[in-house]
C-alpha cells in the first residue's frame, strides 16, 4: 500500500525541521490559549475537536512551552438556557445576564466545560488543573454596564496562582468568572479575560481559537482573510463592522493585549485539527496574527 503523502517519512521530517526553530524560540514562553465554546460547538465531531485540542496542549507543554488555557462556553450556556425556556438577549456580542442566567453560566462554565477540558487534557498527560477567576482572586471584576446585568470587566488580575501552577509544569485551565471586592459574582467575556490574563502573565502569545478562519476584510468572503494585521487596521475593521458581532470582543482583546506588551495575538479556526500547532510551529500558519 502506498503511504499517504502526509505520513511519508520525508514529509514528517520536513514538518519537524520546520517546527524546530519555533520550538527553540518559544521554549519556556507562556502561551495563553483561549478555547472558545464556539470552536467546540461548531465542530462536526465535538469529541474529536476536543481531543485534538487536548493533544496540542500536552505537546506544547512537552516541548517546553507553558500553555495556559482560558475557555468560554457561550453556546453551551445558550443551549441550557434554551432547554430551560429562557430567552437570551445579546448586546454588542455580550449576553445580558440576570441572576438566574448567572447561576446557569456558573454551572456550565465551572461545572461542565472546565471539567471536560481538564479531563480531555489529562487523558494525554496528567497536567491540567481547573481553576476559575474566583480562585485566589485571579480576576477582580466590576460591572461592565448596568444594562448587561452581571457581566463584568476585569479590573485587576493577580497571576500568582497561575505562576505557581506553571512552576510545577502544570497546565491551568481557567473558567472566566470573577467577583468584585464585595464578593458579587460576574460572568466575564472569555475573550476579554484571556487578553487581560495574557498581559498580566507577560505571555509571549495570545491565541484565540474560534469558529472562523481569522480576520476577514469582507466578513462573507473567505478570500479576504488576512494573515497578518496591525492593531490600528484591526480597530478600523471593528469600527466599520467588518469585524463585528462575536468577532468584535476577540479583536478588541487581541489589540489590547498586544498594546499591553504581548508580542503577538492570533485568531484562528479551532475546528481545524491541530490548528494551534500549525499556527505556532509552521511558517505559513492557519489564521491571523495581530501585531502592533
Amino acid at each position: 500500500m502506498t503511504p499517504d503523502a502526509r505520513t511519508r517519512p520525508e514529509a514528517v521530517a520536513d514538518v519537524l525541521v520546520e517546527a524546530l526553530p519555533y520550538i527553540r524560540r518559544f521554549a519556556g514562553a507562556i502561551i495563553v490559549v483561549k478555547f472558545g465554546g464556539a470552536a467546540l460547538a461548531g465542530a462536526d465531531d465535538a469529541g474529536q475537536a476536543l481531543s485534538s485540542f487536548a493533544e496540542d496542549v500536552v505537546l506544547l507543554r512537552s516541548v517546553g512551552l507553558a500553555p495556559v488555557v482560558v475557555h468560554g462556553g457561550g453556546p453551551q450556556i445558550g443551549e441550557l438556557l434554551a432547554r430551560l425556556g429562557i430567552t437570551s438577549e445579546f448586546r454588542d456580542g455580550l449576553r445580558v445576564t440576570d441572576a438566574e442566567t448567572l447561576d446557569i453560566a456558573r454551572m456550565v462554565l465551572v461545572g461542565k466545560v472546565n471539567s471536560e477540558l481538564v479531563e480531555a487534557i489529562n487523558v494525554h498527560g496528567a497536567l491540567a488543573v481547573g481553576v476559575s477567576g474566583f480562585d485566589a482572586n485571579l480576576f477582580r471584576v466590576g460591572a461592565r454596564d448596568g444594562g448587561l446585568g452581571f457581566v463584568g470587566d476585569v479590573h485587576a488580575v493577580d497571576p500568582t496562582l497561575i505562576h505557581q501552577l506553571l512552576s510545577q509544569s502544570l497546565v491551568p485551565v481557567v473558567a472566566t468568572m470573577g467577583s468584585d471586592t464585595g464578593g458579587q459574582a460576574y460572568n466575564v467575556n472569555a475573550d476579554t479575560a484571556a487578553g487581560a490574563l495574557a498581559a498580566a502573565l507577560g505571555a509571549e502569545k495570545l491565541v484565540m481559537l474560534t469558529d472562523v478562519d481569522g480576520v476577514r476584510r469582507e466578513p462573507t468572503d473567505p478570500a479576504s482573510s488576512v494573515a497578518r494585521i496591525g492593531c490600528d487596521e484591526l480597530e478600523a475593521l471593528v469600527r466599520s463592522g467588518a469585524a463585528g458581532g462575536g468577532m468584535a470582543p476577540k479583536a478588541t482583546a487581541c489589540v489590547e493585549s498586544v498594546r499591553a506588551g504581548v508580542p503577538a495575538a492570533h485568531l484562528l479556526d479551532g475546528r481545524v485539527p491541530h490548528a494551534l500547532l500549525l499556527e505556532l510551529f509552521t511558517d505559513s500558519g492557519v489564521g491571523t496574527m495581530v501585531v502592533e
